[in-house]
């Protein structure tokens, strides 16, 4: 996680906490109302609408499950409308360099649009943990291009390795683990219910 006092945010981060804190106002939140809502505490919240710091994988899933929107989506509103085509230079690439992961949103969300191609990297040893489904009934499909990643949907852990693709709809918490030895790379395919 980016400390504010070390380095510059980056312009990723200040669009993103803009945009989490213009979500909180629309709803009509408290800092202490939000917190109570996500169990992130007050101090971190406030912290990161003020861009003070970066946030993890896991506290942005946290707030996409009290907003309702798949991280996706929520990293697509804090960039410009996308084109049709998305050259890989201008794909949205997130780091949560704490947690050993990267996302690259390889076809960004669309309003009007049901489906999202990302890529995941995780670093080996790297675990991300959701607690809940971003929207209930979300469609994932994880295709692995690279090394081997532990799948944990319904409590069930399921082991894909490259080429193997694990197809399933969200409803609880899920989890992400690159056992190593090498990192893995997948594509996560998301269909909106």
């Amino acid at each position: 996680m980016r400390d504010a006092t070390t380095e510059e945010p980056d312009p990723m981060d200040v669009r993103l906490a803009v945009r989490l804190a213009e979500l909180r106002t629309e709803h009509g939140w408290s800092l202490d109302e939000l917190a109570h809502r996500s169990g992130v505490s007050r101090s971190t919240l406030s912290r990161l609408e003020r861009c003070e710091v970066s946030p993890t994988a896991t506290l942005l899933g946290r707030l996409c499950t009290v907003y309702g929107r798949t991280m996706s989506r929520l990293l697509m509103e804090v960039e410009a409308e996308p084109p049709p085509l998305v050259p890989e230079a201008r794909q949205a690439v997130w780091r949560d360099e704490e947690a050993g992961f990267v996302r690259r949103s390889v076809s960004p969300p669309h309003p009007g649009l049901r489906a999202e191609v990302v890529e995941s990297i995780l670093e080996p040893g790297a675990s991300v943990a959701y607690e809940e489904a971003p929207v209930p009934g979300v469609e994932q499909h994880i295709w692995v291009q690279e090394g081997t990643v532990e799948v944990t949907v319904a409590e069930v852990t399921h082991t894909v390795r490259t080429g193997d693709c694990l197809r399933f709809r969200l409803h609880g918490p899920s989890r992400f683990r690159c056992a190593g030895p090498g990192r893995t790379r997948y594509a996560l395919l998301v269909v909106l219910p």
